[in-house]
């Protein structure tokens, strides 16, 4: 029993450290969201940070209410594409782990 304790404090030391390790790895990938066929485009890192902001010239002068509109939609698809990778990165760490569906990791 003794082993068996001492294995899983083991691998929970190694999950750990791999978590660590691919949160640092997380925080210098960066997902670019667009809107309007690219015209509006945004680059998140997936710890959540807009590094930027592109707007195609050709709507700086036009709807405010239209490009206000792309921008949250280039937003949003940042946001998606930053859950989207994180979860495929995760997924694999906690592949023998018998953890309930749906739980999120890293808390």
């Amino acid at each position: 029993m003794k082993g068996g304790i001492g294995q899983l404090m083991k691998q929970a030391q190694e999950m750990q450290a791999n978590m660590k390790k691919a949160q640092e790895e997380m925080a210098s990938t960066i997902v670019v969201g667009e809107s309007g066929g690219g015209m509006v485009r945004i680059k998140m890192s997936c710890k959540h940070e807009v590094k930027e902001i592109d707007i195609n010239d050709s709507l700086i002068n036009d709807d405010k209410e239209m490009l206000e509109d792309l921008i949250t939609a280039a937003f949003n698809d940042s946001i998606r594409k930053v859950e989207k990778t994180t979860q495929e990165k995760f997924s694999g760490m906690t592949s023998g782990l018998n953890l309930p569906p749906g739980i999120k990791l890293p808390f």
